[in-house]
């Protein structure tokens, strides 16, 4: 395919410029705080940038027209309105997490919720020094299957952690913990590559990477 990239020379963009190209899929449009570079128009846009770049990523993604992926957190409920919207023309996958490991996590801990409902919960999350969010948007993933129960998560940002996430739950005479971790951001390139083909076949519509990698 040929995709274009907004956030090409951050940490995740050069990740996934490497999974890309290591599957044999073209650059040729690309933003980034260096400024603008294209070759041609792409076939689908990534975007690995920051919430203040969303308004730049809209233009260019109505622009193109072309199936969008967006792997950006932090966005506000009106970023995720705008992006509904786009999805009414061409397709969306939005996610806080593009791991696979990620997706049977919270299959795991629905699961261990429908079993353990009056148990003591609890959230923890890891990422890199230089992360901006807290609490992360994959624990927040998490909070949401307990829906209105409140839930405490602990956030540290130490170091280069690509992302560590663990949810224990309590009885009074065991605890449970499920636990995933990243060692590389190249997982979430790859899972963001899996989202691009799925996102090529789909003419229109909202998705998560929950409905890529269990093919909703």
């Amino acid at each position: 395919m040929k995709y274009g990239l907004v956030g090409a020379s951050g940490k995740l963009g050069k990740e996934v410029i490497t999974a890309f190209t290591d599957n044999n899929h073209e650059l040729v449009f690309s933003i980034d705080i260096q400024g603008e570079w294209k070759q041609s128009d792409p076939e689908v846009l990534i975007d690995c940038s920051l919430p203040e770049a969303f308004d730049k990523l809209m233009s260019v993604a109505k622009a193109y027209s072309t199936p969008l992926i967006v792997a950006t957190t932090g966005l506000s409920e009106e970023n995720i309105s705008q992006l509904k919207k786009f999805s009414e023309i061409k397709p969306v996958v939005q996610s806080y997490n593009y791991s696979v490991g990620i997706q049977i996590l919270l299959e795991l801990t629905k699961k261990a919720y429908e079993k353990l409902p009056d148990w003591d919960i609890e959230i923890s999350e890891t990422h890199h020094r230089f992360k901006k969010d807290k609490p992360s948007g994959t624990a927040k993933m998490i909070q949401n299957i307990f829906k209105d129960r409140e839930v405490n998560t602990t956030s540290h940002r130490l170091g280069n952690v690509p992302g560590d996430h663990t949810v224990s739950f309590a009885g009074l005479g065991e605890v449970i913990s499920i636990q995933h971790r990243a060692l590389s951001r190249r997982t979430f390139a790859e899972g963001i590559l899996k989202s691009a083909d799925f996102a090529l076949k789909k003419e229109k519509g909202f998705y998560s990477f929950t409905d890529v990698v269990f093919e909703k």
